[in-house]
């Protein structure tokens, strides 16, 4: 009895220590997959999105711009919007100047509303059918056009005739659908947190341009090219009108385009943004085409009757570094098409 008690007392004692090695080894491979998968899936940017540039912008977004294109600014007066367009991408170099052979364009226009086109409530159509066929003359592979209208998507691209003059020009349409919106957060931002982002227009998309007209508006003061990129944000964004000379300050931090062209030809001095009779209008007869959206937005408040000082957004962008609010130093080069 004693020697069998003595013979089991170290068995069991190995068969203890054979199972704890064992255990422990199995614990460390478990540690060591799970420390494997966190290195692989962590994110070292957090879990706020993607990283930020120099200027806090969020570089989870092509940065569209040129290099080397600067800073400058085109002012074309006239009353035929087409030759004034033209004349004032002219000015600049040409519409070959930004948009190179293969490019795959994107243009962001004013679609907010189910407005005609006589009310100047929205982008024009026939503007920018003509800026599609320079993007396609300069050598593009593709053009889409997109917004994020107030109103039923459909409806406005259809009562506005950009559907129509996006469609008879080549351009693909890219209606808002929900598949195309993504969570994000815009570094340095105070506001754009987790909220949904037309990011999925941007896909494959190589340059961007903006189209917008020259508005008055009852809460920022203006609607112009800066204004314009609310059309890139979903959810309920009137919850941004708050604060909204901030919002469009992070808008302009968060989207760096290639091009804006600001339609001056007449301006909705009243009832903006919808405006809705055309005695809210005022024919102003000029077309601002600008690699700096500030500078261009700086340059159309004058068609309001307003400064870069009235407009707090404006002085904000520019203090964030987008742009400048001294259009004038950028020495304007200005045209007349008669």
């Amino acid at each position: 009895m004693s020697e069998s008690v003595k013979e089991d007392g170290p068995v069991e004692s190995q068969m203890d220590r054979r199972d704890f090695l064992i255990r422990s080894a199995k614990a460390g491979a478990i540690v060591g997959i799970a420390a494997a998968l966190g290195y692989f899936l962590h994110d070292p940017l957090g879990p706020r999105g993607p990283a930020e540039d120099s200027l806090g912008r969020a570089a989870g977004l092509p940065d569209f711009s040129v290099p080397g294109a600067g800073r400058k600014i085109a002012i074309a007066t006239g009353s035929d919007r087409l030759k004034s367009v033209g004349a004032a991408l002219e000015a600049l170099g040409g519409m070959g100047n930004f948009i190179k052979k293969g490019d795959r364009v994107l243009i962001k226009v004013n679609a907010a509303f189910a407005s005609p086109p006589s009310l100047c409530a929205t982008t024009n159509p026939e503007l920018l059918a003509e800026v599609t066929r320079l993007c396609f003359r300069a050598g593009a592979a593709s053009v889409a056009v997109t917004d994020n209208p107030i109103n039923d998507p459909e409806s406005c691209f259809s009562l506005s005739g950009i559907g129509e003059a996006a469609q008879s020009s080549g351009a693909e349409l890219i209606l808002p659908a929900e598949s195309l919106f993504t969570e994000f957060s815009a570094p340095g931002s105070r506001l754009i947190r987790n909220w949904p982002v037309l990011t999925g227009a941007f896909k494959g998309a190589t340059k961007l341009i903006g189209i917008a007209p020259v508005k008055s508006h009852y809460r920022a003061g203006a609607s112009m090219s800066m204004k314009n990129w609310y059309g890139f944000v979903g959810g309920r964004r009137n919850l941004f009108h708050q604060d909204i000379h901030t919002f469009i300050k992070e808008l302009a931090v968060m989207i760096r385009p290639t091009l804006v062209i600001l339609d001056g030809t007449f301006a909705m001095i009243s009832n903006g943004p919808t405006g809705g009779s055309v005695s809210d209008l005022k024919q102003t007869d000029t077309m601002i085409a600008s690699t700096d959206q500030v500078a261009a937005d700086s340059a159309g408040a004058r068609l309001l009757g307003k400064t870069a000082g009235d407009l707090p957004f404006i002085i904000k962008a520019e203090q964030a570094g987008v742009g400048t609010s001294n259009f004038e130093s950028l020495k304007p080069l200005r045209v007349s098409t008669g």
